[in-house]
């Protein structure tokens, strides 16, 4: 097995889902080793790059898979791509040892339909369900419903985004 330090990241991408309020759609995951108590179970989709794909067809791609959502336009894209490590204690177990965490391009999208669109518990595609509920939430509190390693990236891209939250 390679050492944490030589694994890649795994390259993704982040949507940040607005609703015309400014309130950021977020979702309760349906599980993960790497939750560590149930204040953090929230998160913004997100998901994998396939190889040749677009960034920003990912980024739809990805959203309707995990909400069915389709009806959105495109408000922003963080220009840099954001990193994280995942814990050394579950990197061995996540992605099948793979990756040592993710690069993602981060999107912010206006949510344009109506909240009968939003499907996570069988999302589009016939995907498997990676949110077991869903809600509207201020951006500012994002980062501390996150799991605490990710919760920089999530600070930089409430950063990067603030000027679209709601007032």
């Amino acid at each position: 097995m390679a050492r944490y330090e030589d694994l890649p990241y795994r390259t993704c991408v982040g949507i940040m889902l607005l609703n015309t309020a400014g309130l950021v759609f977020i979702g309760r995951r349906a599980g993960g080793i790497e939750h560590v108590d149930d204040a953090h179970v929230w998160q913004m989709p997100q998901g994998g790059v396939d190889p040749g794909e677009d960034t920003f067809q990912a980024a739809r791609r990805e959203l309707y898979e995990e909400t069915s959502i389709k009806s959105v336009e495109k408000l922003g894209e963080v220009s840099d791509w954001l990193i994280y490590d995942i814990p050394r204690t579950v990197a061995g177990r996540a992605w099948k040892g793979r990756y040592r965490g993710q690069r993602q391009k981060w999107f912010a999208l206006r949510f344009t339909g109506d909240e009968n669109e939003i499907n996570v518990a069988n999302p589009g595609g016939g995907h498997k369900a990676e949110f077991i509920t869903w809600r509207w939430e201020p951006m500012k509190n994002l980062p501390e419903l996150i799991v605490p390693f990710k919760r920089p990236v999530y600070e930089r891209v409430v950063k990067e985004f603030a000027g679209l939250a709601a007032k």
